[in-house]
């Protein structure tokens, strides 16, 4: 019978276990530590697979949107752009957090004129990252089109505080200040535009437009606190010179001259009108009263000197007060290609060759200086300086034969199709 008193050791280790201390442990611990141990296992492979899952989800979303990606630049590049803004739209739906997408969609709403839409979405894209400069410029963009200047303005300047160069949010921001009547701040916008680029002819049409409507602001002022000031006068003939009506401006600068004829400046702005009509003997009288009003007018001087040479009464004199100008202003380019003028008429053509190519260099689009260089480099013997200066001066005057033919054509088109 001691036999049965002896346990099976496996039997033993299911019923009975002892610890360190000597208390018995029940089974039923045992075989919840097997549960706990099956539950842990069973957790962490569910948690090993949710893992691999949701790997295999992100894998798959980011080739789905990199390949909506490239699909929606393709269509762009087509100029399919319905499809371009379905693939960004797709894009967002599956991932909403890519500023770039965003930016992306908003372009191209603004090709499509859904300004609308552009500003609601570039919106979103803001949120995510306020600093993304084009996203700035396109809210700009999209604003000013739906006529909501200080929104408008507020965006474009924030765009040009992160990225100075961009030349579009610059030129919309011109557009916005005007729009919004802020004149004084739309003339320093295009003046920085036109500083940058001085053939930015849609600038210097608008800096023009400015100008002019600050002089009509100003204007305005003047008539309130006396509508027959010699302020008056003068301005009004300003407004008429800026639109080429010359006649206008005579009429308005001699009755400022009128009222006040010791004013600097009265009699020069009377004689650059007459100047403008080819008026020479009158234009040159009032230069000369210019002068005794303000001796050191150098503008007066030069153009008394142009005027004695395209009356070809006296080059010496032209010499004269051309060399009187250039020593009051240094800078004045006019005066060296008058002066060079006068001086291959007097066959001083050395001289000539000097004050010339510092006219080509101030500005070497003009036509009639490399014509007059290739006359004072001939005359001094260097013909193939002469030739080349040639080539240049039919070069630009071909060009401008061409440009002035297509605007003709344009006229033309304009008046057939008025609609």
């Amino acid at each position: 019978m001691a036999s049965r008193e002896i346990d099976n050791p496996a039997r033993n280790q299911e019923t009975l276990l002892q610890t360190p201390a000597g208390f018995a442990v029940p089974p039923w611990v045992s075989i919840f530590n097997r549960t706990a141990t099956l539950f842990c296992i069973i957790f962490l492979a569910l948690v090993f697979t949710a893992s691999f899952a949701g790997a295999q989800a992100r894998d798959g979303a980011e080739s789905r949107v990199q390949s909506l990606y490239e699909n929606a630049k393709d269509a762009e590049k087509r100029g399919d752009l319905p499809t371009a803004i379905a693939d960004y739209q797709a894009i967002l739906k599956i991932s909403p957090r890519p500023g770039r997408a965003y930016n992306n969609l908003g372009a191209l709403y603004v090709k499509s004129g859904r300004y609308e839409d552009a500003a609601q979405v570039l919106q979103q894209g803001l949120k995510l990252d306020p600093g993304m400069s084009s996203a700035l410029a396109l809210s700009g963009i999209a604003e000013y089109n739906l006529g909501r200047y200080a929104a408008a303005r507020a965006h474009l300047e924030a765009a040009l505080r992160a990225n100075p160069q961009d030349a579009d949010a610059e030129s919309y921001l011109a557009g916005t200040l005007m729009k919004s009547g802020d004149l004084e701040a739309a003339a320093k916008c295009l003046e920085e535009v036109t500083r940058r680029n001085p053939k930015n002819q849609e600038a210097l049409y608008n800096l023009g437009k400015v100008y002019m409507q600050l002089s009509q602001k100003t204007l305005a002022k003047l008539n309130q606190i006396d509508p027959n000031s010699y302020f008056v006068h003068e301005v009004s003939g300003e407004i008429m010179e800026s639109m080429q009506n010359y006649d206008g401006a005579l009429v308005e600068y001699e009755k400022a001259v009128e009222m006040e004829p010791e004013h600097p400046g009265a009699h020069l702005k009377l004689a650059n009108a007459y100047w403008s009509l080819r008026m020479w003997k009158p234009a040159g009288e009032q230069f000369r009263a210019e002068l005794e009003n303000n001796p050191r007018s150098c503008e007066a001087h030069a153009k008394l000197g142009d005027i004695l040479i395209e009356e070809q009464s006296d080059f010496a004199g032209a010499v004269a007060e051309t060399s009187k100008a250039l020593e009051l202003c240094p800078g004045l380019e006019e005066a060296h290609l008058d002066r060079g003028r006068a001086l291959l008429k007097l066959n001083r053509n050395e001289e000539a060759l000097s004050d010339l190519l510092a006219a080509e260099k101030a500005d070497p689009s003009v036509s009639s200086t490399h014509f007059l260089l290739a006359q004072a480099y001939r005359a001094a013997g260097k013909t193939s300086e002469a030739k080349a200066e040639m080539l240049l001066f039919s070069k630009l005057e071909e060009d401008a034969r061409a440009a002035a033919s297509t605007r003709l054509r344009e006229v033309l088109k304009n008046k057939e199709n008025p609609n």
